[in-house]
């Protein structure tokens, strides 16, 4: 395999050498390689060029920079369903506001370690929208497992030689729940609930761990007694607007036992919407009607405004940092602190394994250690 040296200008020098052939044509291919250096380093530049072609290592060139690459594979990830349209939207803003103002016009094959290292410090230090204060370690994480989940594709399809996030990873970032606030005094959450519009969907967030698109999903057939069988959630994206889907996993396919306040609470809350929907000439409840139906426009409610309506009244009741989701760690909590059994608890949650669990609750189930040793005195007591 042949190679050629010509001089452009001072340590400036031409790589010529032959890439082997064109799959389709057939021909030889010839490629170009630009060299700044001594003439020396040069050659031994050319030489790893002509080894990569005969050891099948050899990359050819490309424009292609990291926020089109980027863009485009979410866009594909979407279309081969890998990832939800609510993931996808979220990987947008993402892709949006953080890779491509940084790193975004940087050719994919020209993206190295060091760059990474630095696109993390910016984001650490100016990484907010509009520059206002530091990027959470959190959103640097998701950040850069999108960036490396593109390059992954990339070195597979032999447009990179290798990941370089893989090489440059972010500070580790601590669990969804490590910095959420929890409902320590259930009781008197309960009663602040009394008689708000959300109160029902606050219960089964809290005492029965449901996520708020599974709540929104819920249908009076899905109501056995004093069991809820979670069947479906609901998604709300931009380009899609509500739409149902499954649940998360397989295992949030699930059958919670109800504790009796929500039993109560729903029972109370039937006879209130037949009511209501006698008074505005809907007919009886059927069994495919939801819970929790927008009436007045006449379809599922969103989950954006149940959002903002339970945001505007946790700061009512003095716990502004209190969000829906919290209801269901809070929920989990609850469940630990009661000593049930991990494995319950993860299929409670609707986690697709126990070590999800572990891994999402370590710190409360660290706090709670002392349980441990308790249950061993008692076994060795009795």
């Amino acid at each position: 395999m042949k190679g050629h040296i010509q001089q452009r200008g001072k340590n400036s020098w031409r790589l010529k050498f032959d890439a082997g052939r064109d799959e389709k044509t057939g021909e030889r291919k010839i490629q170009y390689h630009t060299f700044r250096g001594t003439k020396r380093q040069a050659q031994v530049k050319l030489a790893e060029l002509i080894a990569s072609v005969s050891q099948a290592k050899y990359i050819e060139p490309n424009k292609i920079t990291v926020g089109d690459f980027v863009s485009d594979r979410v866009d594909q990830w979407e279309a081969r369903g890998d990832i939800s349209a609510r993931t996808a939207q979220r990987y947008r803003q993402l892709v949006r506001h953080q890779i491509v103002p940084y790193i975004g016009t940087m050719l994919l094959q020209k993206l190295r370690p060091l760059d990474v290292e630095h696109w993390h410090a910016t984001l650490r230090t100016s990484g907010k929208m509009r520059g206002k204060g530091n990027l959470s370690s959190r959103t640097i994480g998701h950040a850069h497992k999108i960036l490396g989940k593109a390059l992954s594709d990339a070195a597979e399809n032999e447009l990179v030689h290798r990941n370089v996030a893989r090489l440059k990873r972010p500070k580790a970032t601590d669990s969804n729940c490590n910095n959420m606030v929890i409902v320590r005094d259930v009781p008197a959450l309960l009663e602040k609930l009394q008689g708000a519009p959300l109160r029902l969907p606050a219960m089964l967030g809290l005492l029965c761990g449901l996520r708020l698109g599974e709540v929104l999903a819920l249908r009076w057939s899905h109501i056995d007694g004093k069991v809820i069988h979670v069947r479906e959630a609901i998604e709300q994206t931009k380009a899609h607007g509500i739409r149902f889907k499954p649940t998360k996993s397989r295992a949030g396919r699930r059958s919670i036992t109800m504790p009796d306040e929500v039993i109560e609470a729903l029972q109370a809350y039937r006879r209130e919407q037949l009511e209501l929907r006698l008074q505005l000439g809907l007919g009886r409840l059927s069994d495919a009607t939801l819970l929790f139906w927008d009436e007045l426009d006449d379809r599922p409610r969103s989950i954006y405004t149940v959002s903002r309506a339970w945001g505007d009244f946790a700061a009512r009741i003095g716990m502004p940092d209190l969000t829906f989701h919290g209801l269901r760690h809070s929920h989990a909590s609850q469940l630990i602190d009661a000593g049930v059994d991990i494995v319950t608890i993860s299929k409670r949650l609707g986690h697709a394994k126990p070590d999800i669990t572990l891994r999402v609750y370590a710190h409360l189930v660290k706090e709670d250690d002392s349980k441990a040793a308790a249950a061993i005195n008692a076994a060795l007591q009795g």
